[in-house]
């Protein structure tokens, strides 16, 4: 009986062994169930991103995470904790429900949002605004205007003294050119104009009107060196020269008003003048070598009646008494191109062309006028025509050849000009002359100081900008 009990008991504590045994497999297997599932669900919420992805587009409730390096557009939706900005992203915004995850750095486009649409933002290019030192308007600025005082220049000609001649007016000094918008022209700086002409050469080539600007420009130079320091002579009236000594640098000016030669042929009793359409005007061989080159010419050609300076036309060889101004005009212009292709060398040499300075004559006549034109609309009282043959021919060179476009800007200053103050007068011819001022007054040139001084500012202002 003792036996079967120790029997019996041993079994039972078997059972229970094994009970307990198994309820402890049953733990340990619930157990290693719950972390394989644990782990599992971490591993697929922390999803990482493709790693050669152009585009990438979520919307979840994620945490957030890091941007990329190298996106270019970055746009994402979320209430929760923005992510840290990327270091080389153009544009960052943020709004909606969640932040993207772990982007991989060569993504060019992440874009998040509600509906999951793809939204690409271009950076808006702004253009640099071009300056146009020729389109502008007149300021009436008496603290910077004139550029300096007439009287400090004893060579000018009677013919620009305005003031020296009895002008009482001298508000027409005070105005200056300014451009508009952002540009800004830089105001002339003869200092510093002889120090960009040091050692150079610059010519000035044309009729009376480019005699006025060299004059301008003369003066300009003269009044900021001492007079002892400068040399000028003005003593022909086909060649004018200023020398700013310490610089070793000159202004010359050649009278050459068609830039092709003019020539007067006695024969058989008979004077004619011979306008050579394919011949380049005789001074041309003093202009080569100079470092600047300023030409003009137009106000001649279109002279009538006992003004006009031609009798006959020449053209390979042959004489001509007819022939249509335009094509006269446009074979000079060739001409004067041709000269400039074959013996300019564009390395050195800057060649400027000045288009045409207006008349006021007639409607717009200036006399007595004291006030710029302040109307949009002006009427141009030089033909069309020869302005774009000038035009044409400038752009189809292969001299790179800067247009100096000072007709507008001019056309406004109907004030400027000498009308009845282009010689020194007495009393009595100043009366004489205010009877009958439409046979004395002069409404093509230049009051100095005046507006050919904006011209060489304008001149000062492209030598400054190389482009």
């Amino acid at each position: 009986m003792e036996g079967s009990s120790s029997i019996n008991n041993g079994w039972r504590i078997c059972i229970l062994a094994s009970f307990i045994g198994g309820i402890i497999l049953i733990f340990c297997l619930n157990h290693s169930r719950d972390d394989i599932s644990l782990s599992t669900v971490q591993s697929l919420a922390a999803t990482a991103a493709p790693s050669n992805t152009n585009e990438f587009n979520t919307s979840a409730h994620s945490p957030a995470t890091a941007a990329p390096s190298n996106s270019n557009e970055f746009n994402t939706s979320a209430h929760s904790p923005a992510p840290a900005a990327p270091s080389n992203t153009n544009e960052f915004n943020t709004s909606v429900h969640l932040a993207a995850p772990v982007a991989p750095s060569d993504i060019k486009e992440l874009s998040t949002s509600t509906h999951d649409d793809y939204v690409k933002k271009k950076p808006v290019e702004i253009k640099k605004e071009e300056c146009n030192i020729f389109d502008g308007e007149w300021i009436y600025n008496p603290k910077e205007s004139p550029l300096y005082n007439g009287h400090q220049c004893p060579f000018l000609s009677d013919q620009v003294s305005c003031q020296r001649n009895g002008q009482p007016d001298i508000d027409y000094q005070k105005w200056s050119w300014e451009g508009k918008g952002l540009c800004q022209i830089p105001r002339f700086n003869a200092t510093d104009m002889l120090k960009r002409l040091k050692g150079k050469r610059v010519i000035i080539v044309g009729d009376s009107l480019n005699r006025n600007q060299w004059e301008s420009l003369a003066c300009l130079l003269y009044s900021a060196i001492s007079p002892s320091r400068a040399h000028v002579d003005i003593r022909s009236g086909t060649y004018k020269v200023f020398k700013a000594l310490d610089y070793h640098c000159s202004v010359e000016f050649y009278w050459s008003p068609f830039l092709v030669q003019l020539e007067t042929n006695q024969k058989n009793g008979r004077r004619n003048n011979i306008l050579k359409l394919d011949e380049i005007s005789t001074s041309a061989k003093k202009w080569k070598g100079a470092d600047i080159m300023v030409f003009n010419t137009g106000h001649w050609w279109v002279h009538r009646g006992k003004i006009k300076a031609w009798d006959l036309f020449q053209r390979d060889g042959k004489l001509v008494e007819n022939m249509e101004l335009e094509l006269a005009f446009g074979i000079a212009m060739n001409t004067w191109a041709h000269w400039i292709n074959k013996h300019v060398d564009k390395t050195i040499t800057r060649v400027f062309f000045r288009n045409m300075s207006p008349e006021h004559k007639g409607t717009q006549w200036c006399y007595n006028r004291t006030q710029p034109m302040k109307d949009e609309y002006l009427i141009t009282t030089f033909p069309k025509s020869i302005i774009g043959i000038v035009e044409k021919t400038i752009g189809g060179m292969r001299t790179p050849v800067k247009y100096l476009n000072i007709t507008k800007l001019s056309q406004y200053r109907i004030d400027a000009h000498p009308a009845i103050y282009a010689r020194k007068q007495k009393q009595v011819l100043i009366a004489k002359q205010q009877r009958q001022p439409e046979s004395y007054a002069d409404c093509s040139h230049w009051c100095l100081p005046g507006v050919p001084d904006t011209w060489n500012r304008l001149l000062y202002a492209s030598m400054v900008d190389k482009s």
